[in-house]
């Protein structure tokens, strides 16, 4: 029996594969459950033949997305409606006046109840055993409906350094936790410029950590910290209790309330390592990260887009909707062209994740991409409803400082653009 993933051709591929080594074998090819499997019945079959076909089926590429398929289009709207019934503007407003910023509440069905904190990890390390693009689906529609919750802390940044970066029998202990939602954990970096700062001012030494990370996402809400910190060996991932001695966290009031902010200090704090980095494996968790961001910002720059659409409908100036004029028209046409680019570029970014085929151009392309189109949404949309959209009562204002604040989030995007063009004047 030989088992595979679904892929363009996948029945003619067994097929010949079989037939190359066993012309006289009959041969079936059936699909179940989402995977294909070509069945041979070959008499006095040796061990040997055995392992060349398990050779074909593992060695096989996996091809690369270019659309979304039907389950994650209904996965997609399965989230959508959740988020919609759960996080609304009223909602956003009241959660982000509290010291935590969420629902625990919420965070407890969507983790637990839909599962979304494990939707992307694999089903060893107690996920669901889907990945890096049913990942994006989650965080564009939480960015669009302005989600208040650990759940980029947790399930991308520290869920996402430990899958990359981690031993496997790290993994095996830690992830399922975090899938679960029974763990909240958020990833420690000293600098959220650009990944060759990350490790100056966080260092391991004889057991224990010291230095301080200004920005940490979700620390006042996290019960584990793991740590990028630098070592007489190189950069290193270690894993520590956030309540444990020698830690000090303290909240940072910042432009965007509806991410929580806190500055982490350690002093000697006692920490476990649980793998090490390369400047290979730190681009990779860079982009991970900085990939699920872009999905997160245009989730937010298509709401902006469709309710700044939706008002000027509905707003009359000299008798006809504001709409109809043209000038209005075009700032919108054009927005709306920048945003299908940008959305083009992030969801090609997930699947090439997904794939095996990513490197740091299509990271950085995606982050640059969506930081712009995201701020001139929120920018578009404010001018566009005119002095309404100024005021506090209007919810634009929340979409904007989330979109300020993403855009230098993990690297502007004048960062990106220069490592984007760096990465490719290497390879040419």
């Amino acid at each position: 029996v030989i088992t595979q993933k679904n892929g363009e051709q996948e029945h003619t591929c067994i097929r010949h594969c079989l037939h190359a080594y066993c012309p006289n074998a009959l041969i079936e090819v059936v699909e179940s459950n989402g995977r294909v499997r070509g069945l041979a019945e070959i008499e006095n079959a040796d061990a040997d033949l055995l392992y060349a076909f398990t050779e074909i089926t593992e060695k096989r590429p996996v091809a690369m997305q270019i659309d979304f398929t039907e389950d994650q289009v209904q996965f997609r709207e399965v989230v959508a409606r959740f988020l919609q019934d759960k996080s609304q503007p009223a909602a956003v407003r009241q959660q982000m006046e509290t010291a935590s910023g969420y629902d625990e509440a919420v965070w407890q069905q969507l983790a637990q109840e839909i599962g979304l904190a494990g939707t992307h990890l694999p089903e060893t390390y107690g996920g669901f055993g889907f990945g890096p693009v049913e990942l994006g689906i989650t965080t564009e529609q939480m960015g669009r409906y302005l989600y208040c919750g650990p759940f980029f802390a947790s399930a991308v940044m520290a869920a996402g350094a430990v899958l990359i970066a981690a031993d496997e029998a790290e993994k095996q202990a830690l992830l399922p936790d975090i899938a679960a939602g029974t763990s909240i954990a958020t990833l420690v970096l000293d600098s959220l410029d650009a990944p060759h700062k990350v490790g100056q001012a966080l260092s391991f030494a004889a057991g224990s950590l010291t230095g301080e990370a200004g920005l940490v996402v979700d620390a006042i809400n996290a019960d584990q910290f793991a740590v990028i910190a630098s070592s007489a060996d190189g950069l290193g991932l270690y894993w520590v209790a956030a309540s444990g001695p020698g830690i000090e966290t303290a909240p940072v009031q910042s432009l965007d309330p509806t991410r929580k902010l806190a500055s982490v200090r350690f002093k000697n704090a006692e920490a476990k390592q649980i793998g090490a980095l390369t400047e290979a494996s730190l681009q990779a968790v860079w982009d991970y990260i900085c990939i699920a961001l872009a999905h997160e910002m245009i989730g937010g720059a298509q709401h902006l887009l469709d309710t700044t659409v939706d008002y000027t409908k509905l707003r009359y100036q000299f008798g006809r909707p504001i709409g109809s004029f043209q000038g209005l028209k075009h700032r919108l046409a054009d927005l709306l062209m920048e945003l299908e680019m940008a959305k083009a570029a992030t969801h090609h970014a997930a699947f090439a994740l997904a794939a095996g085929e990513a490197d740091e151009t299509v990271g950085s392309m995606a982050k640059a991409m969506a930081s712009d189109v995201y701020l001139k949404a929120a920018k578009e949309a404010i001018q566009m409803r005119g002095g309404i959209g100024f005021t506090w009562e209007e919810d634009t204002h929340l979409w904007f400082k989330r979109a300020k604040s993403s855009e230098v989030f993990m690297g502007t995007p004048t960062m990106h653009r220069e490592r984007m063009m760096t990465q490719l004047e290497q390879t040419s």
